[in-house]
């Protein structure tokens, strides 16, 4: 049974911590200083930023692979498109 501390995290953060994994990095020892005096929780910018830039490049490669396929898409006629979908329809 999960405990209340990981039901609460699993609401903030949408995921089981408990399967996470820990990332370090090396910061100036100042920027450590302004993040501590600005009261910056550096775990949650963090782990914002890395989804934030995954879902880019997600999103990039998604239409790289558009752009490839649209030459083939084009020659697909919107009947045979139909066609197919009815009878996959009809085969269910």
């Amino acid at each position: 049974m999960a405990t209340f501390l990981s039901l609460i995290l699993l609401l903030l953060f949408g995921e089981n911590l408990s399967k996470s994994v820990t990332v370090s990095t090396k910061i100036p020892k100042q920027l450590k200083e302004k993040i501590d005096r600005l009261k910056i929780k550096p775990s949650r910018l963090l782990r914002k930023a890395l989804e934030d830039e995954i879902n880019r490049r997600e999103t990039e490669e998604l239409k790289e692979e558009i752009d490839k396929l649209k030459p083939i898409l084009e020659k697909v006629s919107m009947q045979d498109i139909v066609k197919s979908i009815r009878e996959d329809r009809d085969s269910k």
